[in-house]
């Protein structure tokens, strides 16, 4: 149902020139201050993609989002302390 995305930080140079993004994926975010873009591309392209989005000429760096790499289920193996402090 839904495609694979992957996240990617553009910096950039040019904030007008930040909205022609996308057409390369979904733009989550611009940050003003700080020169950058936070956007959501296809996975099965993501090569491709920040080939040619490096190629423009208002793109300083390209980063790649780890997110989806991180793992987000947690255990806990330490005791609860809640039965010491309470009376």
């Amino acid at each position: 149902m839904f495609k694979e995305r992957a996240g990617l930080i553009v910096w950039i140079s040019d904030l007008k020139a930040a909205k022609s993004l996308e057409r390369y994926g979904s733009i989550h975010y611009i940050s003003k201050k700080m020169s950058y873009v936070a956007m959501y591309v296809n996975a099965a392209g993501l090569e491709d993609t920040t080939k040619a989005i490096q190629k423009l000429s208002f793109v300083k760096k390209i980063e790649r989002s780890y997110r989806t790499e991180i793992k987000t289920e947690y255990n806990s193996n330490v005791p609860d302390k809640t039965a010491f402090y309470s009376y």
